[in-house]
């Protein structure tokens, strides 16, 4: 099995060299593994970081380069964090795909777990979901937990699921379907339409317990108020206007 780890980054050079170094580390057991990072149009070092990564080469045992450590696609400005996972997802050629953020929020060593969750027969239509702990959320800014307490709340009750954290990071989803649901977002509201759109593809979402480091917005933390009104009415959007 292949695993896809999709990386959009936006002005993350403070943190982006260290979460490649941990993604391209981390064992999968057994897994394949495929590293898609996308550089959205960054104004600061971000760029250059990930040009100098990305250009060594993986040598086979016959000497010759079999892959780079990752695959880089640059945008020329920024489009945002879906237009950046849409950019991805096309060259995305693993089993299975999940998001990895650029900010050293989320443990890549979580995504062995998550995979572990991955029914043996392949038969069942699952997505894994990692959620999060909020422990650390009211030093650092208590209005994310009630704006992802609230969309959450507000998914589960239109399309009666028992979700504890929409917007998590960390989605795990079989590479067919993630690209089977056509995602049209291309700021932070896609976390809302993936789950919207999975739920009308009859896919089970798993949600798993994972690390999580939060930080706020003088950190460099990007979302903001705007996202959240877009959140909201894109869960509307899709439950009512789109099959």
């Amino acid at each position: 099995m292949k695993l896809s780890i999709i990386i959009p980054a936006h002005n993350e050079e403070k943190t982006i060299a260290q979460v490649l170094e941990q993604v391209l580390k981390v064992d999968l057991d057994g897994w394949e593994k495929e590293v898609v990072v996308v550089d959205d149009g960054s104004s600061d070092g971000t760029g250059t970081i990930l040009e100098k990564i990305c250009s060594v080469p993986i040598y086979g045992h016959s000497g010759s380069p079999i892959n780079r450590h990752a695959t880089l696609i640059s945008h020329p400005t920024n489009l945002g964090k879906g237009a950046a996972i849409k950019s991805a997802l096309v060259k995305a050629t693993g089993d299975y795909v999940i998001i990895q953020d650029a900010d050293l929020e989320y443990n890549p060593g979580d995504i062995v777990n998550l995979l572990s969750f991955i029914p043996d027969d392949g038969k069942h239509r699952i997505a894994i979901f990692g959620k999060r702990g909020y422990k650390a959320y009211p030093e650092r800014g208590f209005h994310y937990v009630i704006g992802a307490w609230l969309l959450t709340t507000f998914y589960n009750l239109l399309y009666g699921q028992q979700l504890t954290d929409l917007y998590t990071g960390y989605k795990l989803i079989p590479t067919r379907i993630f690209k089977e649901l056509n995602i049209e977002s291309n700021g932070f509201e896609f976390e809302a339409e993936v789950a919207c759109k999975l739920v009308k593809k009859n896919v089970i979402i798993k949600e798993v317990e994972i690390s999580y480091l939060p930080r706020n917005k003088a950190q460099g933390k990007h979302i903001r108020f705007v996202d959240a009104v877009k959140g909201f009415w894109t869960i509307v959007k899709i439950r009512l206007f789109k099959n």
